[in-house]
């Protein structure tokens, strides 16, 4: 089966100096914090999302409170991820380049929480111990459209004030709601904690197309829940996407915490898998095959159950205690359930081929390969899906081609240049 290399161009709308951007908007910040730092311990919220420039996002937030004389030190903020082990969490962390070595600051992991006040809410608040116990607490995090439900509140600041810093007992809580509840529970109690809470500033990033910085925000407490819908809405518009509708088989390359809090990005592959949720109207895809998992993801799979194959290879390399956890604090248990394990990436597309009743050679088959859900600049297509393409308008069709099988069951070498 022949497959030809696609390049969608995104618009390069990033930021070009990142560390300085986070300086301006920090100065901007200062005369409206209005309260010195100095002497002040500051705990410094992270979360387990595979951020570009992270580390130097963190590194430069460190550096500035410690110019103002405050004392920052790192709380994995993360809920139940990383195994909901506080090992596991600041191993996460590392693979990120955020440790002391790096960003100037401690991590101070830990699964312990306090209970917040939560006036009358129908859920309990949780919030990091450690964070807690220091003079003022600041969030860090990327805002962009959940992979679980979608309002005016989304994945971003104020969902980390909730689930991301109250670690795995708020998760759990929080879960325990259902779609329904993180949709209509996670604004008020984010109110409630940034009340009752010590949060000093939060800094919201929205990245574009090219999962590169494009707007970075730093926003005193009061100013978040106003702001974040915002920016939620710059993220929406910024998202990529598949270049086509149709699909009758998508290839996955890679699956991970790191990519998507959901291993998959449930708005690029139109799948929920969420009883009693609508399925997203597009794109529409019959069949999904899962490769592998990202190293960073360290064996969490959830997500895998969004694919209907995997190969033996990834199965393997499950850490089921890991992703369990994880599952089972969503609630969402259909999300881990380990599709057809095909002994080789070229079985599992010739099963998700015959699936769709096409012919296993797939000529006529559409079909596209990416290597995650995170990385759309680049695809591999079949015919139809590359005469679909063809003269449309920010798609460059390459005259590269390859065969999609290699020698011993694998496939070619799609991104040796990536």
């Amino acid at each position: 089966m022949k497959v030809t290399r696609i390049v969608q161009h995104f618009p390069a709308d990033s930021i070009p100096d990142v560390e300085a951007a986070v300086l301006q908007e920090l100065r901007a910040l200062s005369p409206r914090l209005g309260l010195p730092l100095r002497g002040k311990r500051i705990a410094v919220a992270v979360g387990s999302r595979g951020i570009a420039e992270i580390g130097t996002i963190v590194r430069t937030l460190v550096g500035w409170l410690r110019a103002q004389g405050a004392a920052p030190f790192i709380v994995p903020a993360m809920g139940s991820h990383g195994g909901a082990t506080p090992e596991g969490q600041r191993e996460l962390l590392r693979g990120y380049g955020i440790e002391e070595r790096l960003v100037g600051a401690p991590v101070v992991s830990s699964l312990e929480v306090v209970e917040l006040e939560n006036d009358g809410l129908a859920n309990r608040l949780f919030m990091d111990a450690q964070a807690a116990g220091a003079d003022g607490t600041v969030i860090v995090n990327r805002i962009k459209p959940h992979t679980d439900f979608h309002g005016p509140v989304e994945s971003g600041l104020l969902k980390m004030c909730v689930i991301g810093l109250g670690k795995h007992s708020a998760a759990r809580e929080m879960h325990g709601f259902g779609v329904q509840g993180l949709r209509t529970l996670i604004g008020p109690s984010a109110q409630r904690v940034l009340e009752r809470g010590n949060i000093l500033f939060g800094l919201g990033i929205v990245e574009n197309a090219r999962d590169r910085p494009r707007r970075l925000r730093a926003l005193l407490p009061a100013e978040i829940p106003r702001e974040e819908p915002r920016l939620l809405d710059l993220a929406r518009a910024s998202m990529a996407r598949l270049p086509v509708e149709d699909l009758d088989v998508l290839v996955v390359d890679e699956l991970g915490k790191d990519v998507s809090g959901t291993g998959m990005d449930t708005n690029v592959i139109g799948r929920m898998r969420i009883p009693g949720e609508a399925e997203p109207a597009s794109p529409r895809i019959r069949r999904i095959v899962l490769l592998g998992l990202t190293p960073a993801t360290h064996g969490n799979a959830l997500g895998i159950g969004l694919a209907d194959f995997v190969t033996r290879s990834m199965r393997e390399a499950i850490d089921l205690q890991a992703t369990y956890e994880n599952v089972l604090t969503s609630s969402f248990l259909e999300r881990g359930f380990v599709p057809l394990v095909a002994s080789t990436p070229r079985e599992a597309v010739e099963w998700a081929l015959r699936s769709c009743g096409r012919s296993l050679l797939g000529r006529d088959a559409r079909l596209a390969r990416i290597r995650s859900t995170l990385w759309l600049e680049e695809l591999w297509v079949t015919d139809p899906v590359r005469d679909e393409l063809e003269g449309r308008q920010s798609i460059e069709v390459g005259h590269e081609s390859a065969e999609l099988y290699a020698a011993g069951g694998e496939l070619h070498d799609a991104w040796r240049g990536a």
